[in-house]
């Protein structure tokens, strides 16, 4: 039962990241690789603000705000400087390691004996669930404003927002301030719930990210009725299970990233099989 509570737990703390690549790669069409720099950002800021002794609710909530900053960055870099958005999100990525030992001091910060938002007495997993409605709550909201169908339309059409009066540049970066204020939370919560942050937890995240996206898009594909924001976060969870599991039957944690990468390519021989069954099948009845 334990197992199970943490397998539920990470899942969504690991989603709020998963909710925030979800916006960067199939809202906007945008490979942001600074999702592995903002995730230890969060943790690193939220860390070093606990030590200091600054209120835990708030120092997540500077870690949200530093991440929304990461990706400020990257969207100047690319709306304004021209730079490629791929080699945006590399160029943030490179420099927030360096910014995050700054933060740091030094590659590790344990939490264990200061107050966290685990320190209320209340159970972690009803903490974790709070946050991640409040999160989900507003990333739907938020997509069902002007703004957020803008963004959406900057995604799949940036002609017809022009066409519209408005600025595409100024909807990505907010898109993209977005998606990095989201996956810094999820670092600060997940620095908090291991009693720890690490210069080198955000390694992959953006991998594990497309990961849950894919995997909860292909599994629940049939499932008109679900959000696909729902559908993200359901594969959070299952990436964890999966994980877990993999870890129960003996493999050892520096294997971690073979596993992620194995779930990556099921999940994406699963979506290809649907659709070329689906393909078979009007070629059949035709």
């Amino acid at each position: 039962m334990q197992i199970l509570i943490n397998i539920l737990e990470q899942g969504l703390i690991f989603s709020i990241a998963a909710l925030g690549v979800y916006i960067t790669y199939k809202i906007l069409d945008f490979p942001d690789l600074s999702v592995d720099g903002t995730f230890p950002l969060g943790a690193a800021v939220a860390a070093a603000c606990i030590v200091r002794g600054i209120n835990p609710f708030f120092a997540s909530a500077l870690a949200l705000i530093s991440g929304c900053l990461g990706g400020l960055i990257t969207g100047i870099l690319h709306v304004k400087f021209k730079i490629t958005n791929l080699m945006s999100g590399i160029l943030v990525m490179i420099g927030l390691y360096s910014v995050n030992l700054r933060i740091m001091t030094k590659a590790n910060i344990p939490l264990f004996g200061t107050s966290t938002v685990f320190s209320e007495g209340i159970e972690p997993l009803i903490i974790i669930s709070a946050f991640f409605v409040i999160v989900k709550l507003i990333l739907d909201l938020f997509l069902n404003t002007k703004l957020g169908f803008l963004l959406k339309a900057a995604g799949d059409n940036e002609q017809l927002v022009t066409s519209l009066g408005v600025s595409k540049n100024r909807v990505k970066i907010i898109g993209l301030m977005l998606s990095n204020g989201f996956v810094a939370l999820s670092g600060a919560i997940m620095a908090q719930q291991q009693g720890f942050a690490d210069i080198g937890m955000g390694t992959g995240i953006v991998v594990m990210g497309l990961a849950a996206v894919i995997l909860g898009e292909s599994i629940l594909k049939r499932v008109k009725v679900i959000k696909l924001s729902t559908k993200v976060v359901f594969g959070a969870v299952i990436y964890k299970a999966v994980v877990a599991l993999a870890l129960q039957v003996g493999l050892e944690p520096t294997d971690l990233k073979l596993i992620t990468a194995l779930i990556v390519v099921a999940a994406l021989a699963l979506n290809n099989s649907s659709i070329s069954f689906k393909a078979f099948k009007k070629a059949k009845f035709s």
